[in-house]
């Protein structure tokens, strides 16, 4: 399969499920994607405005085997991308190596225009919500400025 096109998207006011399964068939059609300001993305809904009992989040049995859940905004995303490609496929796999992810803009992006996804837009909402990069705060995650 042929590496077609890079498509660079800011995540921005983005509802995080939404712009998931979006990008989700463009990777498996081949297309490198990048995705810039992961922070930046959206959660909605009520019960997520606080993760209450954040141990138990964290650490789900036994402590040194895992589940791991990871606190890093993007890394988040990133898992949220996975869940929505057959990963256990070779051509998902191949689909996930094509995604990258990053917190805020690196330089090698920032002059370069990003596109974004109508679809998964915050707009519409009427409900509250949360960003990405604010829940992975509460879940234990400093940025490298603080």
């Amino acid at each position: 399969m042929n590496v077609k096109r890079l498509v660079i998207i800011d995540a921005t006011e983005l509802i995080l499920g939404r712009m998931a399964s979006i990008v989700a068939k463009p990777l498996l059609q081949g297309e490198r994607i990048v995705i810039v300001n992961a922070e930046k993305s959206i959660i909605s809904g009520k019960r997520l405005s606080r993760v209450k009992e954040r141990k138990t989040f964290l650490e789900v049995g036994h402590p040194r085997k895992g589940p791991f859940h990871s606190r890093r905004p993007d890394q988040i995303l990133r898992k949220t991308v996975r869940g929505m490609l057959p990963i256990r496929k070779p051509r998902g796999r191949e689909a996930y190596k094509r995604l990258r992810v990053f917190i805020g803009t690196p330089e090698e992006f920032k002059g370069v225009e990003t596109q974004t996804i109508h679809d998964a837009n915050a707009g519409k909402l009427k409900c509250p919500y949360i960003t990405l990069g604010e829940l992975a705060k509460e879940i234990g995650w400093t940025p490298l400025g603080e």
